[in-house]
């Protein structure tokens, strides 16, 4: 009998660019609206773990904190098929990509708010250490606001 090829190994062979982002990661997120007004702001600490083994290629560990004391905190894993990572959460459910030139790109429908969705590209800086993410989401197919987020690897 061979060795069975891990997560890790699956993940390098099909979306090499998500090994990139192992880590983790502070940073602020900022919404904002059509206008460019800030609508809301909070701090972020991002785990981005790749488990060798498990129904998970992928694990993400989430807390938020605003400035006000509240805080939110989750967790997701995804699962790869073929060149995608596919996730379906209590609150999401899509699947992200990278291109040749690292750019990792998702697409995510919400289930907590029926109709709305959102595109996500994750650029990383040549550096390593700082990573730019932008999120751009739709309600019942209209442009409603963006995510700026703004990272460094810790």
């Amino acid at each position: 009998m061979g060795r069975q090829v891990g997560n890790r190994a699956e993940l390098e062979k099909h979306i090499p660019a998500m090994l990139l982002h192992e880590g983790t990661w502070e940073g602020t997120y900022r919404f904002v609206d059509l206008e460019g007004n800030v609508t809301d702001q909070y701090s972020s600490h991002i785990q981005c773990v790749f488990p060798d083994d498990g129904p998970w290629v992928y694990v993400q560990k989430n807390h938020y904190a605003w400035p006000d004391g509240r805080v939110f905190e989750t967790e997701f894993g995804g699962e790869l098929r073929g060149n995608r990572i596919w996730w379906d959460t209590d609150r999401f459910h899509g699947y992200g990509w990278a291109t040749h030139d690292d750019i990792v790109l998702l697409t995510l429908d919400r289930k907590d708010n029926p109709g709305e969705s959102f595109s996500e590209m994750i650029l990383m800086a040549p550096d390593g250490v700082h990573r730019a993410r932008t999120w751009h989401w739709f309600r019942d197919g209209k442009l409603f606001q963006r995510t700026l987020c703004d990272e460094r690897r810790v």
